[in-house]
This record gives structure tokens, sequence and C-alpha cells, in this order.
């Protein structure tokens, strides 16, 4: 076993070995069910959950498939999509929604007498990251999305939701949880980091947490599979690390070039205030006769005529 996994005592839910223990197991399904109700404010009173076959196919040979990392149903039929996401893609938003339509579409009844009634649809993202696209001017960490009438800002269509938690935001100390949702981006966010379970988290249902999360009593097999997920959760880490850096130098070198070009152009523009010719000005600054003619000249400076 990897040395600095096993400096951890408790698993990383980021990890897809973590997050589906924890969230995607018919065994430990108490946890999913008081999340959900924690996430919904009382709104959802979930009794009872069965997992759903996560691997969805389209309609055509060719069609696009989708994997969730959890699907399923409480016992009203109402659909949950729940996903941990680590990175941030392109059209990410576009992916979320491209997934909501399996959970809708397959409601369809076959034959002539369905009504188009359908059950909700929850698509539920955990992002470890902040996702700023249509978001900056959010001042939480949790966004619920639904239809809306423009105009009126009122609820259009009440049975297709959208949840991004953007987790990096919860800054919550120990000491401030309050809730339940409280309790649960707690642990979300630190869980591999805690020695011991906080007293904050007496619930019975954290004492189930605990005890499915300590990495010492998984068999080899669970610790192999650990393993291998925290290696692939910390190889995306350190891609987005890597990016970063090589943002930030880019973003540098850009910064640099652009002060030492404006820095010449000061000096040009000096120059053709007082006149010099030119031909001068380009051996002086290093710009080209081009630059040089798109200046604009400090007042009182002369007019540029090439001769």
């Amino acid at each position: 076993m990897n040395s600095s996994v096993m400096v951890e005592k408790y698993i990383n839910p980021h990890t897809d070995f973590g997050f589906k223990r924890l969230f995607g197991s018919e065994f430990n399904k108490e946890l999913l069910i008081s999340f959900l109700n924690a996430m919904f404010h009382g709104e959802q009173n979930v009794q009872d959950i069965t997992y759903l076959n996560s691997e969805q196919l389209g309609d055509r040979a060719d069609a696009r498939r989708a994997i969730f990392d959890v699907y399923c149903e409480n016992d009203k039929g109402e659909k949950f999509i729940v996903e941990m996401q680590n990175v941030y893609q392109e059209f990410f938003k576009d992916r979320t929604i491209y997934y909501s339509t399996f959970p809708i579409r397959e409601q369809a009844q076959r034959g002539g007498d369905w009504d188009f009634h359908l059950n909700p649809v929850y698509t539920i993202g955990l992002l470890n990251f902040n996702f700023a696209d249509g978001l900056e001017n959010a001042k939480r960490w949790h966004h619920e999305v639904k239809l809306m009438e423009v105009d009126t800002h009122e609820i259009f269509y009440d049975k297709l939701t959208y949840i991004y938690v953007e987790i990096p935001k919860f800054d919550k100390q120990e000491s401030e949880l309050v809730t339940m949702y409280d309790k649960w981006m707690y642990v979300l966010k630190n869980l591999s980091r805690l020695m011991q379970r906080p007293a904050a988290l007496q619930e019975r249902v954290f004492t189930r947490l605990f005890e499915q999360a300590e990495i010492s009593k998984f068999n080899k097999q669970e610790l192999k599979m650990y393993e291998d997920s925290v290696n692939a959760y910390r190889d995306i880490v350190n891609a987005i690390r890597t990016a970063e850096k090589t943002k930030f130098a880019e973003g540098m070198a850009e910064g640099m070039a652009k002060g030492e070009k404006e820095a010449k152009e000061k000096i040009a523009a000096n120059l053709l205030s007082l006149g010099v010719p030119l031909e001068t000005i380009v051996q002086a600054s290093g710009l080209s006769e081009e630059d040089i003619r798109n200046l604009r000249i400090p007042v009182g400076g002369i007019n540029l005529v090439h001769t």
C-alpha cells in the first residue's frame, strides 16, 4: 500500500472508490438518504432509495452513453443522479443537461395511452472546484437551478432540478456546524484529513460513515482498489496544478512582454514629439516602422511624415 495513503485514517470521498463506497453502495444507502434529506432542507423526506443501472445507453447504437457515479430513485419514483466532479470540463453544464435526459426518456411508456406525466428528476453535481460559469455573482456554495419564466422569475417547471455544490467554497469550521447539511459538507471537504470523528458529528448516521471510511478495516482487495483510485485522483490533481502553473507562467511572460513593449512605445512617442527621424527611432526603440506610425504622439508633438 502506498505509504502516503497509509497516513490517512479515513478515505477520500473525492476518489471514485471513496465516493461510491459511501454513497453508491446498497449496504450504505442510509448515508445517501441522510445526505439527500439534508441537502434539500426538509423539502425532501426520502425514506428509501433503489439503486439503478448507472450505465445509460442512447436510443441508437452509435449514440453516446452516460455513466453516472450514482443513479437512484426514491420511494416516490423521483430520480436522482449524483456526481462527484473533480475537474472542470468545457461544456460541463451541457453534460449535466444531457445526463438529465436519460431518466426523463426512460419514463416514456410504450403504447398510445401514455399521458406524458413525468416524475421529478434531480441532477446533483458535487464539485471539487469553483464553478464560475454562470455563477460568478452567486455568493453561496449551493446552487439550485430550475426552469424559470424570465420576466416574473417564477418557477415554470419544478420537476427538473440541477444542483451544483461548490465544495471548496464551504469554509465553516467544526464549531460553526449547525445543520445536517453543514455537517455533511464538512465531511465531504475534510474527511481524509481527519484523524478522529469530530465531536460535532454525533448523529448515528455518522457512526456508520466513519466505520465505513476507516482504511484500516479494508481487506486486501479493497486496499488495492482504493490505492488505484487514490493514484488516479492524484494524477488529476497534479495535472490541474501543472496546468495552473503553466497558465500562470504564460500570463507572467505575456505581462512582462506587454510591459516591455509599452515602455518602448513611450520612448518612441517622446522621440517623435522631439522630431527625431523615423529611422533613428526604429534603431533606438526596437519597434517596427508600422508600430511607430500607429503611436499616439504626446500633446504638442509633431505629425510624422516619412520621407
